[in-house]
């Protein structure tokens, strides 16, 4: 096996990066593709989750344009690189492994998705990139503004190329690479090469090689399988005892109001969790990530728009809280363990009446775990996830308007309040004074406005309970502060202008 980036053709320039990554030894997926895609040959990599494919097709990327020194210092520049990815999260983590090569080859890159404003992109394309990493919808909005150009692309890059080709991203892919020029490098990475790939490898790459670095159903060997067979008023239950053990967690749901239930579930049963989701907007997606990461909150409840390209360092265990519907999808979910040779768990949940489409699930992975009914009680849950239990009273909370988050559920949004806990309360004051505030559980919340004249402060918040809330206005625009748990929208209203907010 080779056993250097150099002795594949990779630019002295580029390895000093990787190794201070700690990154010197490739790996298989690595090693099969880097030669022929540092060749400029189009590429069809398969290789499984976690095992090196982002940097399978950034390496030969950036030596590509590194080549061309002039290009890279032109001003207003086109972009000569586009890399296309099915979601926001994983277009993030693809441009925060090149930073460390671009940086060293002096290009430039960007990051266009949906769900934030678009005028930071516009600017940027108007400044000149290198390098695009994009989601679809999101470019080919800015493509028909006028504002970017894939006319001079020379290098094309499908991440989770499976994903890309399905008919709900298929036909922005196919408008987006029709713009490319034809004669540009193409490559095409994923975990599972299948018959929709073909749709695109057949009309777009030219003589592909295709590399196959391990077995289509990816199976791990540092990753073990467990289907617990659970009766449905224990499956809470059980959730929450796995999740309280030390240690990062991820929990797959089928649905987007799934994943939000679970992790409101979660929270009140004391473990301190996240959801990630597309209802989130992008700000939300990105804090609650960064919390996941960062072990303020070591529990993700997420769909599966967290199933392909997440990477967390550490998650010792996912769940699949609902099972997937189809293989593809549990081996992209199972695989946010066990990376990088890593040991990890793989936790399925299974109720009487999925018996029969979880023995089919796992057949057409090539998975073949242990089962076992199991309780709350069951001592199994200890084995697959040790250590000390630990609750935290109210979960995780989050401080919206200070933006600290907190996994002790305390927090000071506007003039000063505490928060623990879930639910929705409403105060309104006006003047100087009290209101009370109605709600359900056993939230408080109390917090100052200042303005400049009479006003009127309106909240709403998350909370468990029945709380005051405190408003001194004086006109203007104030802030209320927000009682126990979760996020806290406040607003005043004035007959007076020109005040300042409290």
């Amino acid at each position: 096996m080779t056993s250097s980036f150099a002795d594949l053709g990779v630019p002295a320039s580029l390895t000093s990066p990787l190794a201070e990554l700690g990154i010197t030894t490739p790996t298989p997926i690595q090693a099969a593709t880097l030669p022929d895609s540092l060749a400029g040959r189009d590429v069809l990599g398969r290789g499984r989750t976690g095992s090196g494919k982002t940097y399978a097709f950034l390496l030969p990327l950036v030596a590509r344009l590194m080549a061309d020194r002039a290009a890279t210092s032109r001003r207003g520049r086109a972009p000569r690189a586009l890399v296309l990815a099915p979601t926001r999260e994983l277009a993030r983590q693809i441009d925060e492994s090149l930073a460390p090569l671009a940086a060293a080859a002096g290009l430039r890159s960007l990051t266009i998705f949906g769900g934030v404003g678009q005028n930071p992109q516009v600017r940027a394309l108007q400044s000149g990139v290198d390098v695009l990493i994009a989601t679809p919808g999101r470019l080919e909005d800015l493509i028909g503004q006028g504002h970017a150009d894939l006319s001079r692309i020379e290098v094309t890059v499908l991440d989770e190329a499976d994903h890309m080709s399905d008919l709900g991203f298929l036909p922005a892919v196919k408008r987006l690479l029709d713009r490319t020029p034809r004669s540009g490098q193409r490559m095409l990475f994923s975990a599972t090469l299948d018959a929709g790939i073909d749709v695109i490898a057949k009309r777009y790459l030219d003589r592909p090689v295709t590399h196959h670095a391990d077995s289509a159903q990816s199976p791990v060997s540092t990753m073990s399988h467990h289907v617990l067979h659970v009766d449905a008023a224990e499956r809470l239950h059980v959730l929450t005892d796995l999740a309280a053990a030390p240690g990062k967690v991820i929990m797959f749901t089928r649905t987007k109001h799934g994943a939000k239930k679970l992790a409101r579930q979660l929270n009140a049963a004391g473990v301190p969790a996240v959801d990630l989701h597309g209802n989130l907007s992008q700000n939300a997606r990105v804090r609650n990530l960064d919390a996941f990461s960062s072990g303020s909150a070591p529990t993700l409840v997420a769909t599966d728009i967290a199933a392909r390209g997440i990477h967390v360092d550490d998650v010792g265990l996912v769940i699949h809280a609902d099972p997937p519907v189809e293989h593809k999808a549990y081996l992209h979910r199972s695989g946010r363990t066990a990376r990088a040779g890593n040991e990890g768990t793989v936790v399925t949940l299974m109720t009487d009446d999925q018996v029969r489409d979880v023995r089919s699930l796992t057949r057409a992975a090539g998975i073949k775990p242990v089962t076992t009914r199991v309780d709350r009680r069951h001592p199994l849950l200890g084995e697959l996830a040790p250590g000390e239990r630990a609750l935290v009273p109210g979960g995780y909370a989050t401080d919206v308007t200070a933006g600290a988050p907190r996994a002790d559920g305390s927090g000071r949004p506007g003039g000063g309040g505490q928060r623990s806990g879930g639910g929705r309360g409403r105060s309104r004051g006006q003047g100087q004074g009290q209101a009370p505030a109605r709600g359900r559980g056993q939230a408080r919340r109390q917090g100052d406005s200042q303005g400049g004249g009479r006003g009127q402060t309106a909240g709403r918040g998350q909370g468990t309970g029945r709380g005051q809330g405190t408003g001194r206005g004086q006109g203007g625009r104030g802030r209320q502060g927000a009682g126990t748990g979760g996020s806290v929208v406040a607003f005043s209203t004035s007959s007076r202008g020109g005040g300042r907010r409290g």
